[in-house]
């Protein structure tokens, strides 16, 4: 999925940043599903202590392989769902606007877009242990369209991208007072 699929830039725009979640933030989904994946293997164990004649019987022991696989399977689905929502989530800044691509579910996608000239503030924060160690935070921007709040969270190095985005803006507002 190209940029160009997602937003129709101007002949004179530039992509200045594509900015994503920091890959950081994603571990904890990851150790989840990782701890999720291990119960059937702890369930084994505890079957074949407490009931050793279910793994020798020729209903049980298929039935129990079948429920594996389909636990497995709804796993992985929803592995693959929570990493499309993590990587499809992107934060477009252009020369003349700001895109935020949200992706919602697996099958919904929100786009949000608003033009630099109309930024009145733009914050960052870093806050939290792991985020000041691996720097990553959010940025918020307040603007004066019909999107008053624009946020951007779980992003490396919410500073910088806080004086580029102010940057672009004061440029892009000399341009539009003209």
């Amino acid at each position: 999925m190209g940029i160009n699929n997602l937003i129709h830039k101007k002949n004179y725009e530039k992509v200045a940043a594509k900015v994503r979640r920091h890959l950081i933030t994603f571990i904890p989904t990851l150790l989840f599903f990782i701890a999720v994946a291990l119960v059937p293997v702890g369930l084994f164990f505890l079957i074949q202590n407490i009931f050793p004649f279910f793994l020798t019987s020729t209903i049980i022991y298929p039935l129990l392989i079948l429920l594996a696989s389909l636990f497995y399977l709804s796993v992985l689905l929803f592995f693959y769902t929570s990493f499309i929502e993590f990587y499809l989530d992107l934060h477009i800044i252009t020369n003349d606007r700001m895109v935020d691509v949200e992706q919602i579910t697996l099958f919904a996608r929100k786009i949000v877009e608003v033009d630099l000239y109309q930024i009145q503030d733009v914050s960052s924060e870093i806050k939290g242990f792991f985020a000041t160690i691996f720097k990553y935070g959010t940025v918020q921007v307040q603007t004066a369209g019909s999107i008053p709040k624009f946020t951007m969270q779980n992003i490396p190095d919410p500073h910088g991208l806080r004086r580029l985005i102010l940057d672009l803006a004061a440029q892009d507002k000399k341009i539009h007072n003209k």
